[in-house]
């Protein structure tokens, strides 16, 4: 079958599915249907060992299950859950946390920690993330597109696709990206990109140099990737070819799907590289599987996915509920999706296909329209500063960053902020990745203005506890050599933390003065 044909058949199956514009999710009840989602979960895995233990069968036998299972089933993160039960999957044991044996792992440092996480992905998790990926891809059909914009190719920068072979439990890992590319459906393999030989490799930068190599044999229609590396495959395609913009070899290039960071900062770098307009569409695919995406192509807000194998709790994010360091307390208060409001921050609990359950995942969101589930990532539990009470959050340090680059008109693609005892009180060190010329100490000034703006807190601390600011303007390829060499991480999902503390923050100065 050619793929022109194959483009015109998708093309109609996305209009017939495609009813109504929205998704399904907007004429669901999301609250009762996150109630059948956790009804399915524990029927599933009632049998397991973690549901004979926490009495799954007596929860589903409850007048009301929700608030049976929150009183039965304690709050787990990573460290909590590993050293309890998933360390169980990793030695070959079947039936621990869902049924069945783990066969595939997604490896994940997340941004908070050092050390690697072995997530379990299940056949059941796989499945969930194929059909919000197709939902996604559908949802192209109410902008009407050209027939040729469905014959392009998607170009996904992710990890390898040759994962890790480990003979002791007799499972793979490797990053989630790479798992699900390797595991793409048949009708798919007709439009992905990079073709299996380049998703294989796992040096970044060979599989960036085969990328540029390939780049004009391809039609791309949709880019997906973290907006990090794939600014850095466009400015390579864009430099090799002596193009004006990426669109002179692309020219049906029309949708760039983002995730992992905040987006706003790559922006005004991204509208550079392109010679028309390209819809920017976020989705909030996690390690531990899909959790929302955006709709509406045009309507910047992501909806929770509630009927596709996750039910979700959420923790107010606050002293109560976290200590100083971002750790969740014992007696921490959860709320369902029936008992949140509307522009407060939140702390996700995931129950998933995957055995995953009431597990904290360390991001923060916010509501805009609980009703629709309409949400946006705010920032990680353990990626904020409050050493003296000014509880800045990561939300606040991307705004500020977003205004710095408006006012300025510089590109500032990456950043970091570090808090630091100064004499008796605090100091801020920020350190912002930027290759254009940028005045540090204006740029400080202004940082400061908009948080004093943001956040009441903030100003208030400015004046009594936070006596200092340091700054440093370093070139952008210092943040992406740091990730290489210190963490490990080059392409794919990586992305460098906003907010640097204890021994990574070491790393980092020990870094930097080996690089002067």
């Amino acid at each position: 079958m050619q793929v022109p044909i194959v483009g015109a058949l998708i093309k109609s199956v996305a209009e017939i599915s495609n009813i109504p514009k929205e998704t399904k999710l907007k004429h669901t009840n999301p609250v009762r249907a996150q109630r059948r989602e956790l009804r399915k979960l524990l029927r599933r895995a009632q049998l397991t060992a973690f549901g004979q233990q926490y009495g799954f069968a007596e929860i589903l036998r409850s007048r009301d299950i929700t608030e049976a299972y929150r009183k039965a089933v304690p709050v787990f993160d990573y460290n909590k859950m590993h050293r309890e039960w998933w360390y169980r999957n990793l030695n070959g044991e079947r039936n621990v946390a869902w049924p069945g044996k783990i066969r595939y792992f997604a490896l994940s440092s997340g941004t908070s920690e050092a050390a690697s996480k072995f997530v379990p992905i299940t056949r059941a998790m796989l499945n969930s993330i194929t059909r919000a990926g197709t939902k996604q891809f559908f949802s192209t059909a109410q902008y009407d597109f050209p027939a040729k914009f469905y014959d392009s190719g998607v170009l996904c920068i992710a990890g390898s696709t040759d994962l890790q072979y480990f003979p002791k439990g007799k499972y793979f890992a490797g990053d989630l990206s790479g798992i699900t590319a390797g595991r793409i459906p048949k009708w798919f393999e007709f439009f992905y990109k990079p073709g299996t030989e380049i998703s294989q490799m796992k040096d970044w930068n060979e599989k960036l140099d085969e990328m540029v190599k390939a780049a004009p044999t391809w039609d791309i229609g949709v880019l997906v990737g973290v907006p990090a590396w794939v600014q850095i495959l466009l400015e390579r395609i864009v430099k090799e070819y002596k193009l004006k913009n990426i669109h002179e070899m692309w020219p049906n290039l029309t949708v760039y799907v983002h995730s992992g960071v905040a987006f706003a900062p790559y922006e005004k770098s991204f509208e550079r590289l392109f010679g028309k307009e390209v819809l920017f569409v976020e989705s909030y695919l996690a390690s531990e599987g899909y959790i929302a995406y955006q709709v509406n192509l045009k309507r910047r807000k992501m909806q929770l996915l509630v009927d596709n194998g996750i039910y979700f709790e959420f923790v107010p994010f606050d002293e109560k509920n976290f200590d100083e360091d971002g750790n969740i307390r014992p007696d921490c208060q959860t709320l369902t999706l029936a008992e949140v409001k509307a522009g407060r921050d939140y702390a996700l609990l995931l129950s998933t296909c995957a055995g995953a359950w009431r597990y904290l995942i360390g991001d923060t969101v916010k509501f805009s329209n609980v009703k629709h589930g309409d949400i946006m990532v705010t920032g990680r539990t353990k990626q904020f500063l409050s050493l003296a009470g000014e509880h800045l959050s990561q939300d606040n340090m991307n705004r500020a960053i977003e205004m710095l680059a408006e006012e300025t008109g510089v590109d500032i693609c990456e950043f970091t902020v570090a808090g630091i005892r100064h004499d008796s009180m605090f100091a801020h060190h920020w350190y912002l990745g930027t290759d254009d010329e940028l005045d540090a100490q204006e740029a400080l000034k202004k940082i400061d203005g908009y948080l004093c703006q943001l956040n009441d807190d903030y100003g208030v601390e400015r004046q009594e506890a936070i006596k200092e600011l340091f700054i440093d303007v370093l070139p952008t390829q210092v943040f992406y050599d740091f990730m290489k060499e210190r963490l490990g991480k080059a392409g794919g999902a990586s992305k460098f933390p906003r907010v640097l503390k204890g021994e990574r923050y070491e790393a980092w100065k020990e870094f930097l003065e080996n690089k002067k």
